[in-house]
């Protein structure tokens, strides 16, 4: 592994995902992206007693799927690097303890989808690990209830507000050939524009997402239009445009590669305010539509810039802002000769 420029890990020793596994909850599964989905469940609960059981569910159904693709038994993983949006990352915690695979606990916040992958690619690409399984989950009502309000007392929030999607992403990586192979990695900056409102998250994020973009492109020695996508993670209607409209002032116009994973996993008219967000936003959909299309030699080259926000409910208390981070990873399409 080389680092390119400032903020760039470039993995020169290739690193491949060997397979994924994503599972989503009632509302994900009526969206756009419905068939790209592994498992979908048809309520909230997911078969479950309450909602942190219900997301521990999602999350180990996605590592199973992932290894059930990949024809891999769980006791040939070295690594299981896992996160999710609760204290002390309880989702991932429990789900390793049921797997017996060394853990990994990380936390970017929504951003973590990536930051797993990244960590993961290098890792593996070090040869301290020779197979590794990234994950992390997000539940709309685990969420509510730790950062916001709980879903039973039904506040009324406003346009600006985000809709955690409930679901989980897995992908298996390792060095063999696979179609879809992880480029590079840039690791993000904790950026903080002093927002301060917990209902726009989209405005905390995108200035994160801005930095993490720019110096990706301008370690790189690329253009926006070297990639067929440029996914961010959960900006949502209200980031999106800020996010556009910070990189055009900087020479970097991205609109017509540019999509939001919290944009693209619902429809318009569903009843998710400015859009999706949470740690599974990226994750299923990175590892269900976009991988997939890739694989497709739809695209052959795309740029996922998961974001998060970084606050907590005792620091917006104390009257903190939000800060924000975005770390990004390059997926690039090859031809695999049996």
């Amino acid at each position: 592994m080389g680092k390119t420029g400032k903020q760039t890990w470039t993995f020169t020793k290739p690193v491949y995902i060997q397979s994924t596994g994503t599972a989503v909850g009632p509302l994900e599964g009526e969206g756009p992206l419905k068939d790209s989905f592994d498992k979908v469940y048809d309520t909230l609960h997911c078969d479950e007693d309450n909602w942190e059981l219900a997301e521990r569910r999602l999350m180990t159904d996605a590592v199973h799927t992932c290894l059930q693709k990949s024809g891999v038994d769980k006791s040939n993983i070295d690594l299981f690097l896992a996160g999710d949006l609760l204290n002390q990352n309880v989702t991932g915690n429990y789900v390793a303890r049921q797997l017996g695979i060394p853990l990994l606990g990380m936390f970017g916040a929504c951003s973590t989808s990536m930051e797993t992958l990244a960590t993961a690619s290098a890792l593996i690409e070090s040869g301290y690990s020779k197979q590794a399984i990234a994950a992390v989950s997000s539940h709309n009502a685990t969420a509510e209830r730790q950062f916001r309000y709980p879903t039973e007392y039904g506040g009324q929030k406003p346009k600006t507000a985000t809709y955690t999607v409930t679901g989980s992403g897995a992908a298996l990586i390792s060095t063999n050939p696979s179609p879809i192979r992880i480029e590079a990695a840039t690791i993000g900056k904790v950026m903080d524009y002093g927002i301060t409102d917990p209902f726009d998250m989209g405005s905390a994020m995108a200035p994160a997402a801005w930095d993490t973009i720019k110096i990706h492109l301008q370690d790189m020695g690329r253009v926006p239009s070297d990639y067929d996508i440029i996914a961010t993670g959960d900006l949502s209607g209200v980031g999106t445009p800020i996010v556009r409209d910070m990189l055009k002032s900087d020479g970097f116009n991205v609109n017509e590669v540019h999509e939001d994973c919290g944009l693209l996993i619902y429809h318009s008219d569903q009843p998710v305010f400015s859009g999706g967000s949470g740690c599974a936003c990226s994750a299923v959909v990175t590892y269900g539509k976009l991988l997939e299309d890739l694989k497709q030699g739809v695209y052959n080259r795309i740029l996922v810039v998961a974001t998060g926000a970084l606050m907590s409910p005792m620091m917006l208390q104390q009257k903190e802002s939000i800060p924000g981070i975005a770390h990004g990873v390059v997926f690039t399409r090859e031809e695999v000769t049996s």
